[in-house]
């Protein structure tokens, strides 16, 4: 029998969707959710899942972005071909993007015992949630938000980049908190630092997604259920990523930062009342 029915897939993909780009984290929700809904959040299956289910948002980000991407890649290729092409920022900017990978990459690697064991325990997220958000605070108030996407520099990219790394570490930091705040102390405004953490996420998060798909398909997760996850994590994170964009152009990230900190304190309450195990 699957760990997860096509009715929890459902509720999954939602919260996949909603929360993957906003930096609120969804591998916390996910798991807030998986143990309200009775699911082993510490299955192997069941981790791959919420992994795989990812792929449904970044095919968003692919649609949303494309001519975006589209525009970036052909100046990538064309760069290849043509030094003259190389001097333009979007040839920069692609190897930009592959280069501030490879350290989520190697660290997603060798931490992945840790990743998968302690440093899953929903403990962690809760801490993880409020501690991000006083990083977010601090950086949305440090930043001048002078600097627009066009100003991004290779260091920009693999300090952004390299951040990932603390959501990968810290469930409930969030992946999307934790590049949009270091975009922020580097002054970019906010328009630019969500865009540009969609960028970088997309080669980390879609490898994540391919690696975990052999354990999804395991014995505890049946493919329909993982089918029906990653759909709906699409359709519902391509009016997410719509709604963020045009949210941060006129607003600051302090609501992200408060709903933060009530989530992390109503898990920190699930959790020692035992409503939740860790």
């Amino acid at each position: 029998m699957s760990a997860i029915s096509v009715g929890q897939a459902v509720v999954l993909g939602v919260v996949e969707g909603v929360t993957e780009f906003l930096p609120v984290s969804s591998t916390g929700h996910l798991k807030i959710t998986e143990g309200l809904m009775g699911i082993p959040v510490d299955d192997k299956s069941v981790v791959a899942f919420s992994a795989v289910i990812q792929v449904g948002a970044i095919a968003a980000v692919l649609v949303y972005f494309f001519k975006d991407i589209v525009r970036i890649m052909s100046a990538w290729f064309r760069g290849l071909a043509n030094k003259q092409e190389r001097y333009h920022h979007d040839y920069k900017f692609a190897w930009w993007v592959i280069f501030a990978t490879m350290p989520i990459v190697v660290v997603g690697l060798a931490a992945k015992p840790f990743i998968e064991g302690p440093l899953g325990s929903l403990w962690v997220v809760a801490g993880s949630l409020i501690g991000g958000s006083a990083v977010m605070w601090c950086a949305d108030q440090m930043g001048r938000h002078k600097r627009g996407e066009d100003d991004t520099s290779f260091k920009d990219a693999m300090l952004v980049g390299s951040s990932q790394i603390l959501a990968l570490l810290f469930p409930g930091f969030s992946r999307s908190g934790a590049t949009m705040s270091t975009a922020l102390i580097l002054d970019l405004d906010r328009v630019a630092a969500t865009r540009l953490s969609f960028f970088l996420g997309l080669p980390a998060l879609t490898g994540a997604g391919l690696y975990e798909l052999k354990d999804a398909l395991g014995a505890s997760v049946g493919a329909v259920p993982l089918a029906v996850g990653t759909v709906v994590s699409f359709v519902v994170a391509y009016g997410s990523i719509a709604w963020l964009l045009k949210f941060v152009a006129k607003h600051s990230f302090n609501a992200f930062v408060v709903y933060r900190i009530l989530i992390g304190l109503l898990l920190f309450g699930l959790l020692g009342t035992g409503v939740l195990s860790s």
